[in-house]
């Protein structure tokens, strides 16, 4: 039985970066063979040289909302803080709430000097509240007006530009949190991947409230995965069933994408087929994968889902390894940080 401590280890807190690099592929890039655990030192502009004509690279397009609101309840002026995580129905929202405790049903919380108005519908677990916004207007131009970005926790500067935590591809609003490995890339880089004969995919996976939330079980087994919207077109699986059947690879950008076509992948006994719908696949070691050869990621926090994911790939000693050898070398971790190549 494997416990949420056998993915656990040491990362000095000043590994944690605090903010992107002006230069978005010149971060570091830790390439690494699953196989046999070697690895080596480049920078994100060498993925190039891992890339083989005929292959496909996976990007997730999902557009961060500026999904955080600050507000006051309407009884007593107390300030509150809402994270949005997704839209459930109508102009009803699943969210973070904090100080949740002081947020029992019926609360009103009021934006922006009444522009806009919510009131707690339901409560769940972890802080969570289901909300339901009161507004006049069209509700996405309010909340540009009113939301900020929200950052992860463990991001304590300040961003100059919001862009910065945008793939540049970024375009079907609706994530709380960025799909951070796909940072990495550049017009110009995947301009020269497709040159090269490579193929651009992309698909939608709105990044919710999974993300956030720790693995609190000791049996990694008796974690529950949050639940994600994904949207895969038929275009895209147009496109990796042709390189499949040519034998190029299905190389993905980022775990929000590997669980997308694993989802896919396990929906479908191993065919690629469009599909759009809720996933709460939860890739951990013993896992038998399906559709992706090989994957850019940053490195992951510690005793996290995304930690167990990478290593139900490469083993959990090789990613440790690996994790080991970036820290003595003082990579940069999380979502600002630098990236890994994983290959077999």
């Amino acid at each position: 039985m494997l416990t949420t401590e056998d993915f656990d280890y040491d990362l000095p807190h000043e590994l944690i970066a605090q903010t992107p690099l002006k230069k978005r592929d010149a971060s570091r890039l830790l390439v690494l063979n699953a196989e046999t655990g070697a690895y080596e030192d480049k920078h994100f502009y060498d993925i190039l040289d891992y890339l083989n004509p005929g292959d496909a690279v996976v990007m997730n397009d999902t557009k961060v909302m500026p999904a955080r609101l600050y507000g006051v309840k309407k009884e007593t002026g107390a300030h509150m803080e809402v994270l949005l995580l997704h839209n459930t129905e109508g102009d009803q929202w699943e969210t973070l709430m904090k100080p949740a405790k002081k947020a029992p049903v019926g609360t009103v919380i009021d934006f922006g000097d009444g522009l806009l108005q919510a009131t707690v519908k339901e409560e769940l677990d972890h802080g969570g509240r289901i909300i339901e916004f009161h507004y006049d207007g069209i509700f996405m131009e309010i909340l540009d007006k009113l939301g900020e970005t929200p950052l992860p926790p463990y991001i304590k500067a300040k961003l100059d530009d919001p862009d910065m935590y945008q793939t540049v591809y970024a375009k079907e609003m609706g994530s709380a949190a960025a799909p951070t490995a796909g940072l990495h890339w550049t017009p110009e880089l995947l301009q020269k991947v497709q040159d090269k004969g490579i193929k651009l995919v992309y698909l939608t996976l709105h990044v919710g409230l999974g993300t956030f939330r720790p693995v609190s079980e000791d049996n990694i087994e008796d974690h529950k995965m949050h639940s994600e919207f994904y949207r895969f077109s038929q275009e895209a699986a147009d496109t990796l069933n042709e390189v499949k059947q040519n034998g190029g690879r299905i190389i993905a950008t980022g775990t929000t994408s590997i669980r997308t076509l694993e989802t896919i992948g396990t929906k479908f006994h191993g065919a690629i087929k469009p599909s759009s719908g809720w996933t709460d696949i939860f890739i951990k070691p013993g896992y038998q994968w399906q559709l992706v050869d090989a994957f850019i990621t940053n490195f992951h926090l510690p005793k996290s889902t995304l930690v167990m994911l990478v290593a139900a790939f490469t083993g959990r000693e090789n990613i440790l390894n690996a994790y080991q050898h970036a820290i003595q070398e003082k990579y940069r971790f999380f979502s600002f940080g630098d990236a890994m190549y994983i290959h077999k």
